[in-house]
């Protein structure tokens, strides 16, 4: 596994094609409603997330967004969603508890859902090992 923090990492930034495939996905954690959005390279891979809200202007609308633009700059910079996912799962914040999903049905926070999510949809368990979560 690429150390991240080293200075001889030399990332190059990947844009998505100005037409893509997405998926969007509706979630509730609580009382808290959300939409997020993947949009994907031709391969499938994600290279960009988006998180809507439904409270518009509020400050976890804001952070929210802050950290999808943060997310789809690693992505399109080379950084593997792994990573993101190892870092933002089981993250404890509110709003968390009970979700819509069978799958999960508790978050620890919307970064949990949202890493969870993501490794159900995008990450096959082979690349989970690499990092350590197999």
């Amino acid at each position: 596994m690429p150390d991240y923090s080293s200075p001889e990492i030399s990332l190059v930034h990947s844009p998505l094609p100005d037409e893509r495939k997405s998926i969007t996905h509706k979630f509730t954690i609580g009382d808290f409603k959300a939409y997020l959005t993947v949009g994907m390279y031709n391969d499938g891979k994600p290279g960009e997330i988006m998180i809507t809200t439904s409270k518009q202007g509020s400050e976890m609308s804001g952070i929210c967004h802050a950290l999808a633009i943060s997310v789809s700059i690693g992505l399109q910079s080379g950084i593997p969603l792994e990573r993101y996912i190892e870092k933002f799962k089981y993250m404890r914040f509110e709003p968390m508890g009970m979700t819509d999903n069978k799958a999960f049905r508790n978050a620890a926070s919307i970064m949990d859902y949202i890493a969870r999510w993501l490794e159900s949809r995008f990450v096959d368990e082979s690349n989970l090992a690499m990092v350590g979560h197999a």
